[in-house]
């Protein structure tokens, strides 16, 4: 029985996977070229589409030879992608990348028109030649150069690293609207009022280790239901676990081994953390970027001030929505059956300026910048979040204090500016 993880990291391999839409475009490629084949048979072109045998075979060897070599161009456009993503960006930006489908559709039609036109190729004789077929091919390459041309224009304006950290942002956005767990079913209860009390009566441990990836919390509220009792999910979505931790924890009913095995495989683990149900990936996949930018062999302080707009945008709105230390769930008749554990604002807040304070300080503009991003939060947020930025604002102005010992600098370090210099404070 294929547990509800292995479907999750199959389709983890599948939206990540650069090889099965062009086999797919292979195989598509080859289908209409036989379909093509038996359809010139029974219909007539204009006798200005038709093409002598030597015409036709030089057409389709033009475009066999020029899809591979388009083929070949692509992927070396993908092998700079990695050594930028890796050299100036963040590795963990690789598997968003991995996910675009306009460079899987552009693989997969060159791969297409490759397969329909070495199809009709190997079908050309003196006395037969598939005209509507060698038409198709030269529509194909058409739609082909087109798609290369938006490829190329999206790849030369959506590789600036300001680029990238909005698509993050908005991507770490959605996944939080998402993943909140009072969308999923279940009634989400007072955290304050439904606590398991005492020392579980079984625990599910991981077989092999890894990075939790995500979780079926419908999966697992319906076991809770089923088997009566109230489970508790230990790990963070996120988190770590080495071999043999607990993932989770039944309150309520002993389980016998087959059970925690099926609730195991309610839990994917993997090498790295995804984005799927973890928001704050994205948040980590910002702050790479910035802290790359400042680093010394970058050196490139605007664009970690470019990263920050894109951070206070994502903290503003983390900062407004319900989070929760824990999320518990239940029924309609408000027994609690589920128990997750949640990230709270100062978890996010604390992600996304501690680094950058840290290797930032040095940077002039970046305290400026820093500084009215926390001041724009204290201003913004409820009154219980306040508390949090006062303490990064803090914890800034104690940096600055050991950074600028001169006067005229240190007064101009503490000055906010929404522009890092330059922008007024």
């Amino acid at each position: 029985m294929l547990t509800w993880a292995f479907r999750f990291q199959l389709r983890q391999y599948v939206r990540a996977s650069l090889w099965i839409m062009p086999v797919l475009g292979l195989v598509v490629g080859v289908l209409l070229g036989e379909v093509a084949l038996g359809v010139d048979g029974m219909t007539g072109v204009p006798a200005g589409w038709r093409y002598t045998a030597m015409t036709a075979t030089g057409v389709l060897t033009a475009i066999v030879g020029a899809m591979v070599a388009l083929l070949g161009f692509v992927v070396t456009i993908g092998v700079l992608v990695v050594q930028q993503a890796t050299g100036t960006l963040s590795p963990r930006y690789m598997r968003l990348w991995y996910r675009n489908r306009l460079q899987k559709a552009v693989l997969a039609t060159f791969a297409g028109t490759f397969a329909f036109s070495f199809t009709l190729l190997r079908r050309i004789d003196s006395g037969s030649v598939p005209d509507l077929g060698v038409t198709l091919a030269g529509l194909a390459v058409a739609v082909s150069l087109t798609m290369l041309l938006i490829y190329l224009n999206r790849f030369t304006h959506d590789l600036r690293p300001v680029a990238i950290a909005d698509l993050v942002r908005r991507t770490g956005l959605r996944v939080l609207h998402e993943s909140m767990p009072r969308r999923r079913g279940p009634v989400l209860l007072d955290d304050r009022t439904h606590r398991p009390g005492g020392a579980p009566t079984a625990v599910v441990r991981s077989e092999s280790g890894g990075a939790v990836q995500a979780l079926d919390v419908s999966g697992l509220h319906e076991a809770a239901v089923r088997h009566g009792c109230v489970l508790v999910v230990v790990p963070l979505v996120g988190d770590f676990v080495p071999p043999g931790a607990v993932l989770i924890e039944a309150h309520g009913r002993a389980l016998a081994p087959s059970e925690a095995r099926r609730l195991a495989g309610l839990v994917a683990l993997g090498a790295e953390r995804t984005i799927d149900q973890d928001p704050a990936f994205a948040l980590r996949i910002l702050v790479d970027i910035a802290v790359r930018a400042l680093s010394t062999a970058v050196n490139d302080p605007t664009t970690a001030v470019q990263v920050l707009n894109h951070i206070e945008a994502f903290l503003h709105t983390v900062g407004r929505a319900e989070l929760r230390g824990r999320h518990v769930l239940g029924g309609k008749g408000g027994e609690p059956r589920l128990v997750l554990p949640g990230r709270g604002w100062a978890e996010y807040l604390e992600l996304g300026v501690t680094e950058i304070r840290e290797y930032g300080t040095g940077s002039l503009q970046v305290c400026r910048r820093l500084r009215a991003v926390l001041e724009g939060l204290l201003a913004a947020l409820p009154q219980e979040r306040r508390g949090s930025v006062r303490g990064e604002l803090a914890l800034l102005e104690a940096a600055v204090e050991r950074e600028y010992p001169e006067p005229l600098r240190r007064a101009a370090a503490r000055a906010a500016d929404r522009q890092g210099i330059g922008g007024g404070t």
